[in-house]
């Protein structure tokens, strides 16, 4: 253990004797401090803090070991920092050494920073060491550093307004985007400190508001009659919240000014229809505020593109209006409205919203098919195409309008009117001919009106080679057409298609249109003119006006086609005045479509001062159509009666309308006239204030069908036929089928009445026929006014031929009186022309014999029960039973003849033979309840020589019971 020791202190003997030697070597300062070559520091202003990135540390190699294990080793000043030295003019900082041995220091400001008086600071710094002993000898420098040192901005400042208040003027009736800007400051340093983000008004309830930017400005118009002058007190806030040190007052005086504007005019004008022309303006004028005025121009603009196809027009089928027009023969309507003639427009969608005017939608998978021989145009002869359409932009396929091509084998195009990419092109492929030349065969025409989604009226003039397309009434030629081969020769058919094309090649259509068609019509044979156009185009409503003499020279007027539209211009604003006061409103229609039709007027002046000219601002208001008095079509007249066969089967047949009577009312509620009437009534019910009054009125119609009731009309031996001559006279037309016929074209109700007068059913085979029902309708506008249902039913009277009777058997039946007949009333029928021989309708002959069996069945059992019950009596008797028997009608059973049936002048003689026939049998002794039920049969079916010849002319024929 001693060896141990001793071995321990030799070891720090010679530790400690080490470090004296390196400490001894130390004292030599060889090496420089050494520090970063740039610093970047933060301060805040009013604090001397400064954060340096990276941390001010300066190192040394001189700097010597201070500790070693336990002991405390006494160290030279040689390796340690003494401090740092700051290099510049005016630096606010200073350096300061923390710990000399590690070389650790900090800077900081000598006196508080303003960062709004400089918010950089850049200087350089240097450390130096101890040196070398006591004394600092031979002391050592770093290398110059540079220090960027960033003052952090406060919000020691509030926002204070340039002006110490602000003042602005205004008109009132105006409003304005900006009327004045306000605008505050901030003295902080810091973008963010320094920025005005937000500016109040204070003053609560005033019509102004204020944005970020200082901008004031109204929120609604001003008067001058409600406040003169608006004081508003405003303050302004910086980005971190401050708020002003003072608000500023703004004062914002209300200027009184003339407005000029149109003065006098309604907003809301309500035209009744039927009353003609409706003055717009009667008492409009214009107010220039007294600005001296050059000349004057003003639009007035009718907006009626949401009314029917543009506007409003009559809703009659395509083909009457092209009657109306003046285009009278040749015209077949493609897309007419589906009737029992015309049913192959029935699957397509339609656009019941327009007034009955007859819209046909189509979405891209719908099509048609026109039955063959609807149109026989050839491209020898000229014809007119015509179609209404609304067409958006559709894809870069081709839609088909109307197409005529190969009906089986074959997809050949013979021709079509189709759409591409706002383009209408007309295709015509020629027939084959000898000639093997080009010609002309698409024709191209590149217009707006094609994919604006707007109604436009198209019309094509066909007179190969040349097309001439009329758009809204206006002509436009094609921009391209290209040429092709004739067609090959081939007997395939054609056939006609309405919104695609059909591929006789492959069973299918193609090319789906798109959009809304309407009134399609092909006219064979002539082409349409200039007039016709027009007058199909031209629409029933528009705006008019009557110049006044005097002014008529002083101010010029023009329409648009269409009358929606016209612009008024002038230099003498009372003549102005006048013209637009004698502006109205029209609709020529007896029923128009009711609605709202906007207005607007558009002004334009001219000053001798350009700069200081009135703007005048439009007006708009609306014209409100009423809705019309909706007429009732009433149709009245015989509706049932009876004709004999031969009548039938006559060469003129049977009206069915003889006496037809058309009558068309409207209802009206009138107020009552006197005071005296609501006084008087004052007791009873108060809320009957108004009386309800039927008025007759005459309007035209334009369809009536005569459709059959029950089975379809058989070709072979029955019809319906009207005089044509009379038809043709009256500029109508008649379509039939075997459901009836058609009877088309716009006339009055006396022609219609006169027309229907003619119609005949005629039947050449009436043996198994009885009755015929049909029924009549008639309506006007397209079907937008339907009448009643209209039934007629006629019965067939059939003829019995005299012969020699060999038996009573054959006898006509008694309830039948040849020398009465013709005056017999049959229940409400109406029996004309009736023939004076014997006659017994069918269906009654069969009653007959039926009730004439049932009484022979009847009889043999009443036999055979009368003597059932005789036997019984018997043989009660026998047993000594009484010889009574009560009443017993459980069983009873009363069957009366259908055909017995007596006037009510006779009933006073049947009750006394009643009676008799009683009495009689009261004698019998033993009567049961089938007796008296056979007995009552044999009564109804008495031989004639028991009823009597005064009997036979009490009974009359009744046809209440039986089925037609």
């Amino acid at each position: 253990m001693r060896f141990r020791g001793n071995k321990q202190i030799a070891s720090v003997v010679g530790l400690v004797l080490g470090l004296l030697c390196a400490v001894e070597a130390a004292k030599v300062n060889k090496h420089k401090p050494w520090i970063e070559t740039t610093y970047h520091g933060i301060v805040t202003e009013n604090d001397d803090k400064v954060l340096l990135d990276p941390p001010l540390i300066a190192l040394d190699k001189d700097a010597p070991l201070r500790y070693a294990e336990s002991f405390e080793v006494t160290l030279t000043e040689e390796g340690e920092i003494c401090g740092f030295r700051i290099h510049g003019q005016n630096v606010p900082f200073e350096a300061v050494v923390l710990d000399k041995s590690t070389g650790e220091g900090v800077i900081r400001a000598k006196d508080k920073l303003d960062c709004e008086l400089q918010k950089e600071h850049t200087f350089t710094i240097q450390a130096y060491d101890c040196g070398e002993g006591p004394d600092g000898t031979n002391m050592k420098k770093s290398h110059k550093a540079t220090v960027h040192i960033q003052v952090n901005d406060i919000n020691e400042y509030s926002p204070v307004f340039k002006e110490k208040s602000y003042k602005a003027t205004v008109i009132e009736g105006k409003k304005y985007d900006s009327i004045l800007k306000v605008e505050a400051v901030d003295a902080d340093c810091s973008f963010q400190f320094s920025q005005i983000c937000n500016y109040e008004i204070v003053t609560p309830d005033v019509p102004f508001t204020i944005d970020k930017d200082g901008f004031i400005k109204n929120t609604e118009k001003l008067s001058y009659g409600k406040e003169h002058m608006y004081k508003l007190t405003v303050t302004a806030y910086d980005c971190g919240k401050n708020r002003a040190s003072e608000d500023v007052l703004v004062k914002i005086s209300v200027k009184p000014t003339c407005k000029p504007s149109w003065q006098g005019f309604n907003k809301r004008i309500e035209y009744e229809p039927g009353t003609g022309s409706l003055a717009l303006f009667p008492s409009m004028h214009l107010e220039t505020c007294d600005e001296p005025i050059t000349s004057i121009r003003a639009s007035i603009e009718l907006e009626t593109n949401h009314i029917g196809k543009g506007c409003d027009r009559d809703t009659y089928s395509e083909k009457s209006l092209h009657k109306l027009c003046g285009a009278s023969s040749g015209t077949v309507e493609l897309l007419p409205a589906p009737s029992s003639s015309a049913n192959w427009t029935v699957g397509l969608p339609t656009d019941n919203g327009h007034d009955s005017d007859q819209v046909f939608e189509f979405n891209g998978t719908q099509a048609i098919k026109v039955p063959d021989g609807m149109v026989s145009t050839s491209l020898k002869e000229p014809f007119t195409i015509s179609v209404w359409m609304r067409h958006g932009p559709g894809a870069h396929e081709k839609e088909t309008i109307l197409c005529n091509s190969d009906k089986t084998e074959m997809n050949r195009h013979h021709y079509s009117l189709y759409v591409h990419n706002c383009r209408l092109i007309l295709l015509l492929r020629q027939d084959p001919s000898e000639a093997e030349n080009y010609k002309p065969a698409e024709f191209h025409w590149k217009l707006n009106q094609v994919c604006d989604k707007e109604w436009h009226h198209f019309v094509l003039n066909v007179e190969f080679p040349t097309v001439s397309l009329f758009v809204d009434g206006s002509a436009f030629e094609p921009f391209l057409v290209t040429e092709d081969y004739p067609l090959h020769a081939s007997k395939i058919e054609t056939q006609l298609t309405i919104g695609a094309c059909w591929q006789g090649g492959s069973g299918r259509m193609a090319q789906f249109f798109r959009g809304s068609l309407a009134g399609l019509m092909v006219r064979s044979g002539k082409l349409e003119n200039k007039k016709v156009i027009d007058c199909l185009y031209t629409c029933k409503e528009g705006l008019d006006v009557q110049l006044p003499e005097e002014v008529a020279s002083a101010v010029k007027v023009e329409f648009n086609p269409n009358q929606s539209s016209l612009t008024v211009e002038g230099d003498d604003i009372d003549a102005f005045d006048k013209v637009m006061q004698h502006i109205s409103y029209l609709n020529s229609r007896q029923f128009p479509t009711p609605g709202i039709r906007h207005l607007r007027i558009s002004t334009t002046v001219k000053c001798f001062s350009e700069e200081s000219c009135v703007t005048v601002p439009d007006a708009e208001g609306y014209v409100m159509v009423l809705q019309p008095e909706e007429p009732k079509i009433s149709l009245s007249g015989i509706d049932h009666f009876a004709r004999s066969a031969a009548e039938f089967e006559s060469q003129e047949g049977v009206k069915l309308f003889p006496e037809l009577r058309i009558v068309s009312t409207i209802t009206r509620e009138v107020e009552a006239d006197t005071e005296s009437e609501a006084a008087e009534g004052a007791d009873d019910d108060p809320t009957v204030q108004e009386t309800v009054v039927s008025e007759e009125i005459m309007h035209n119609l334009d369809t009536c069908e005569v459709t059959v009731v029950g089975d379809e009309l058989d070709g072979e031996h029955e019809s319906l036929e009207v005089d044509m001559s009379q038809l043709q006279q009256h500029g109508m037309e008649m379509s039939s089928s075997n459901l009836g016929l058609v009877i088309t074209g716009v006339n009055t109700m006396a022609n219609y009445e006169q027309v229907l007068h003619l119609i005949r059913y005629k039947n050449w085979h009436t043996e198994a026929l009885f009755d015929r029902k049909f029924k009549l309708v008639c309506s006007e506008l397209n079907g937008r006014y339907i009448s009643n249902d209209f039934k007629v039913e006629v019965n067939v009277i059939h003829t019995a031929s005299p012969v020699e009777h060999a038996n009573n058997a054959m006898v006509q039946p008694n309830f039948i009186n040849p020398i009465h007949h013709a005056s017999v009333d049959l229940s409400g029928h109406n029996l004309v022309n009736a023939h004076q021989a014997s006659v017994v309708p069918s269906a009654a002959t069969i009653v007959i014999v039926v009730c004439v069996s049932f009484l022979v069945f009847m009889i043999i059992l009443g036999v055979f029960r009368i003597r059932a019950a005789h036997q019984r009596t018997m043989r009660d008797q026998e047993n000594g039973k009484e010889n009574e028997m009560d009443w017993d009608d459980s069983a009873l059973t009363i069957t009366v003849n259908p055909m017995e049936t007596y006037e009510d002048q006779h009933s006073s003689e049947e009750e006394e033979e009643e009676e008799e026939e009683s009495e009689d049998g009261e004698e019998e002794d033993d009567i049961t309840s089938a007796e008296s039920e056979s007995s009552e049969d044999e009564e109804g079916g008495e031989p004639e020589d028991q009823q009597g010849a005064s009997r036979q002319q009490q009974l009359e024929w009744d046809d209440s019971t039986l089925t037609y």
